[in-house]
C-alpha cells in the first residue's frame, strides 16, 4: 500500500532542506521554491483523500505502521479519520496562503533570514500533518513537543512586536508545562494497557479497565496539556501576546491551525481512552466552555490592538468547540469539528486581512484607523466578509457549525447552550464595532490619495490570492458543507460509542400521540 501520509508529511520537511541549501543571494526565488512544495503538498493530500471512503468501517484508513522503538512499545503508526483528514486538508490549504501573505516579512535584501523563516513554516507543516495522522501515543506526544520549536523561533525570531521575545518565552513555558504533564499521563496510561512493542497504539489503549481515581488522573493530564494549547481560560493568556508579537502569517498558523491540535486531541484521545473519567469531568468543563465563550468575547470588545482582539475572539471560539465536544451528543460533536475547520478559515481571514492593513498604516492601534473605506476599498469588502464570517451569519461557514453547537448542545445542557447563545451577540459588537471604527467615516486627513503617488494602494494580485481561498472556503463549507460532514459524522458516532453515550430521545410528542381524535 502506498504510504500517503508519509509522503505527504515528507514534501514540506525536503522543502525545508532544499530552502535551506539554496545559495544565499537576494536573486534566488527562495520564496517560490518554499511555496512551490507547499502546494506540491495540497495536491498530494487531495490525491490522498480521494481514496478515503466515507462508508468504510473501519475507525482509520491509508493506515501505515512500521516498528520504531520496540523497547518502549513505540510504533510509528499513521492512520486518518475523517476528522483527521479534514484537520489535514485544512493545514495543507492554509500553509501556502500563508507563504503567499508572508512574501515580503523578511526582505530580500536579508536572503539568509528569508530562508530559515519560509524553512520553518515548511517544517510546522510537517509537524502539522504527523500530528493529526499519528496514531501511536508516544508518537502523537513526541510530534507535539516538537511543534513547538519552529513556533517559538518564529514568534521570538521573526515576529514583529517589541515584545516578541517575552511573547515566544510565554508561549514555549505553558506549552512545556502542558506537556511535562501529559508526558507523565502518557506514560501512565501505558503501564494500563497491555504493553509489549507497540503497546502506545491507540488502538491498545482503548477500552481499557482502570481504577476510577486513575482514570481520572491520566484524564487531567492530558485534558491539562490540550486546554494549553486549545487555549481554553483560564491556562489561555500566552495566545494573546503570541498572536499580537508574531507575523500575521505565524499568527495564523498558531491559532487557525495549532491550537487545534488541542480540541482534536480531547477528542482523539481523552474521549476515547477515558471514556469514564470524560463524563466525570464533563459538568466542569461545560461550565469552563461556556466562561470561555463570554469571556473571550468580552475582553475582546475592550481591545485597542487588532491582532489581540482577534486572538481573544478565538478564545471565544474555541469555548464553543470544547463545549459541543463534552456535550456528548453527535449533532454538537459534529458542529464542534466542523468549527475547527470553519474557525481555521475565518480566523485565518482576519489575522491576514488585518495584517494588510497594519503593513500599510504601520500601526496595530484600532484609534489610528478610521474611513479607509474610502482608501483601500476592496480591502475593506475583505475585511467585512471576514468579520461576517467570525460572526456566523446565515450562508458562510461559522454558521451551520455554531448552531450545530448550541442545537446539540441544548439537548443535554439547555441552561448551558441558553447562556453560550449570548457569545453570538458578543461576537456582532466585536466584529462590527472594530469594523466602523477601522473603516467608517471620513477619509483620514492624512492619508491624500490613492496610488503610487500616495504610497497607498489597495489590495495587490497577490493579496487578492491570499484571500480569495479563504473566502471560497466561507461560501463552500456554507452552502455546500455536505462532503466535509459525511467525512466527519462516522469519527463522531465512533468516538462517542467509544464513550458510551447515546443521543438523548426526542422529547417532543411524535405526531398523533397525546391526540383524543
Amino acid at each position: 500500500m502506498f504510504p500517503w501520509l508519509s509522503v505527504l508529511a515528507a514534501i514540506p520537511l525536503f522543502g525545508a532542506i532544499v530552502v535551506l541549501l539554496l545559495p544565499n543571494r537576494p536573486t534566488v526565488p527562495s520564496k517560490q521554491v518554499a511555496l512551490g512544495f507547499s502546494l506540491l503538498t495540497l495536491v498530494v493530500a487531495v490525491a490522498a483523500a480521494t481514496r478515503f471512503d466515507t462508508t468504510a468501517l473501519t475507525q482509520f484508513q491509508l493506515v501505515e505502521r512500521h516498528t520504531w522503538i520496540p523497547q518502549l512499545g513505540a510504533t510509528y503508526a499513521l492512520g486518518v479519520d475523517g476528522m483527521a483528514l479534514a484537520l489535514i486538508l485544512m493545514s495543507v490549504i492554509l500553509t501556502p496562503v500563508c507563504l503567499l501573505a508572508a512574501w515580503h516579512d523578511v526582505p530580500d535584501e536579508q536572503p539568509q533570514r528569508q530562508q530559515n523563516y519560509l524553512a520553518l513554516i515548511l517544517v510546522l507543516e510537517t509537524f502539522m500533518i504527523g500530528v493529526f495522522a499519528a496514531t501511536d501515543v508516544l508518537l502523537f506526544y513526541v510530534i507535539f513537543e516538537a511543534m513547538l520549536i519552529p513556533v517559538y523561533f518564529l514568534i521570538g525570531s521573526f515576529g514583529t512586536g517589541a515584545r516578541r521575545q517575552y511573547a515566544a518565552t510565554k508561549f514555549l513555558l505553558f506549552s512545556l508545562l502542558g506537556g511535562l504533564v501529559m508526558l507523565v499521563a502518557v506514560i501512565g496510561v501505558y503501564f494500563q494497557g497491555p504493553g509489549g512493542a507497540d503497546g502506545f497504539l491507540l488502538d491498545k489503549l482503548t477500552g481499557l479497565t482502570m481504577d476510577p481515581t486513575t482514570e481520572h488522573l491520566l484524564f487531567l493530564g492530558f485534558f491539562f496539556a490540550f486546554a494549553v494549547k486549545a487555549p481554553m481560560f483560564p491556562v489561555h493568556t500566552w495566545l494573546p501576546d503570541a498572536a499580537s508579537e508574531a507575523t500575521p502569517a505565524t499568527a495564523t498558523l498558531l491559532v487557525g491551525v495549532l491550537d487545534k491540535v488541542g480540541t482534536f486531541g480531547m477528542i482523539r484521545f481523552c474521549l476515547q481512552m477515558f471514556p469514564n473519567a470524560s463524563q466525570w469531568a464533563t459538568p466542569v468543563i461545560i461550565v469552563l466552555a461556556v466562561v470561555s465563550v463570554l469571556y473571550g468575547a468580552f475582553v475582546a470588545i475592550g481591545q485597542r490592538d487588532m491582532m489581540r482582539l482577534v486572538a481573544y475572539t478565538s478564545v471565544s471560539h474555541f469555548g464553543f468547540i470544547v463545549l459541543g465536544i463534552f456535550a456528548l451528543t453527535t449533532t454538537a460533536g459534529s458542529g464542534s469539528v466542523l468549527y475547527m475547520i470553519n474557525h481555521g478559515f475565518s480566523t485565518a481571514a482576519l489575522f491576514l486581512v488585518v495584517g494588510m492593513l497594519i503593513r500599510r498604516r504601520g500601526s496595530k492601534d484600532i484609534d489610528a484607523y478610521g474611513g479607509w473605506q474610502r482608501v483601500t476599498p476592496v480591502l475593506a469588502g475583505v475585511f467585512l466578509v471576514s468579520g461576517l464570517s467570525a460572526l456566523a451569519l446565515p450562508g458562510l461557514g461559522s454558521f451551520l457549525s455554531e448552531f450545530l453547537v448550541l442545537a446539540g448542545t441544548f439537548q443535554r445542557y439547555q441552561v448551558a447552550a441558553a447562556v453560550a447563545t449570548a457569545g453570538i451577540i458578543l461576537a456582532a459588537l466585536y466584529v462590527l464595532w472594530m469594523y466602523k471604527r477601522t473603516m467608517t467615516g471620513a477619509r483620514p486627513e492624512d492619508v491624500e490619495g490613492v496610488g503610487p503617488s500616495s504610497g497607498i494602494l489597495d489590495l495587490s494580485l497577490r493579496e487578492k490570492l491570499v484571500v480569495a481561498p479563504l473566502i471560497a472556503a466561507f461560501l463552500v463549507l456554507g452552502f455546500y458543507p455536505k462532503p466535509t460532514l459525511d467525512a466527519i459524522n462516522p469519527a463522531v458516532k465512533a468516538t462517542l460509542s467509544h464513550v458510551g453515550v447515546s443521543d438523548p430521545a426526542p422529547t417532543a410528542p411524535v405526531a398523533g400521540e397525546g391526540s383524543t381524535k
